[in-house]
């Protein structure tokens, strides 16, 4: 592809995935995320909850300053305390679902382009459709939140359903599409967050995976996961570095996911679409998020460069 990505995508970078130690919206999060705001190759930044008022303040007028986009990303708020938004416990699912609410608080706070969460655990066949009750009632209720403020797009992101992983409700694809067209019926700003890294997960295909959610898909995020290897330090949903030994995504799988980006519109030309690197450095291995945040990019410019 000889025409600039900047085009077709907002370049991205998940900040609480490159630099792990700001998930629980602690710790170095300005030094971090001056980093990021920095590189002129990234147009898009993803953060999460940052319990310091002050620091949120001034990462928001960071983000501003640098002229890039911002997303909320609240899938830490939830897995660091371990909440349900499907949790059968109302008190527990009431916790969750305010946790998001602080969540659109905070997003809206610092001019965040759109916010987004996860579903709960997977209850298993003789209680998922209790579960998928109590998401709905959960969604529903956040996005009625989210509603009194503005119109900022909410999307959900599916996750497998593996002991390895996060095992969430949702979910294939095919499941998670019928979610949002039913949320969306009453809210259309609402739509799904779908992730290279957890498509091996699903046991899909960029062209099942993708094809499925063309008319309800929000935001794209790209990375790498390993399943196969147990003993494998970055086993499950780790999101390791592009082409490490053992995982299942490298260069020829993200063109490929590109490329059925491309084949439904996702990528029309008109207005570039979020397109975020979900990347960690291995404690294990004493990887370091800089070089790990290189290695995506050019991982990036050579599948960008094949399709």
């Amino acid at each position: 592809m000889q025409e600039s990505i900047y085009k077709y995508a907002d370049v991205g970078l998940i900040h609480f995935m490159a630099y792990p130690e700001v998930t629980r919206g602690e710790g170095p999060v300005l030094e971090t995320l001056q980093k990021i705001c920095e590189d002129d190759y990234f147009t898009l930044v993803e953060v999460t909850w940052i319990k310091d008022p002050e620091i949120r303040k001034q990462a928001a007028q960071m983000i501003r300053q640098s002229g890039m986009k911002s997303a909320f990303g609240a899938q830490p708020t939830l897995l660091t305390q371990k909440l349900n938004l499907n949790d059968p416990d109302e008190d527990g699912r009431k916790k969750a679902v305010d946790q998001i609410k602080s969540g659109v608080d905070e997003a809206y706070e610092i001019g965040a382009s759109g916010l987004a969460f996860l579903s709960g655990k997977d209850p298993g066949t003789a209680g998922r459709e209790e579960g998928m009750q109590l998401l709905f009632e959960s969604v529903l209720e956040i996005c009625d939140y989210a509603a009194e403020k503005g119109d900022m797009p909410i999307a959900l992101e599916t996750f497998d359903q593996l002991d390895c992983g996060k095992n969430t409700i949702l979910g294939p694809t095919e499941y998670a599409v019928d979610f949002a067209e039913a949320i969306r019926s009453y809210y259309p700003n609402f739509g799904l967050m779908l992730d290279l890294s957890h498509m091996p997960m699903l046991n899909e295909t960029p062209w099942k995976m993708l094809y499925q959610a063309r008319d309800v898909l929000a935001h794209v995020h790209i990375g790498n996961c390993v399943i196969n290897d147990p003993d494998h330090p970055a086993y499950g949903d780790e999101h390791p570095r592009f082409g490490v030994e053992g995982g299942e995504n490298g260069v020829i799988e993200l063109a490929e996911f590109l490329e059925a980006l491309f084949r439904i519109e996702y990528f029309d030309g008109v207005t570039p679409k979020p397109l975020s690197f979900e990347v960690k450095p291995i404690a294990a291995y004493g990887e370091k998020s800089e070089l790990v945040i290189a290695n995506a990019k050019r991982a990036l410019n050579k599948a960008w460069a094949m399709i």
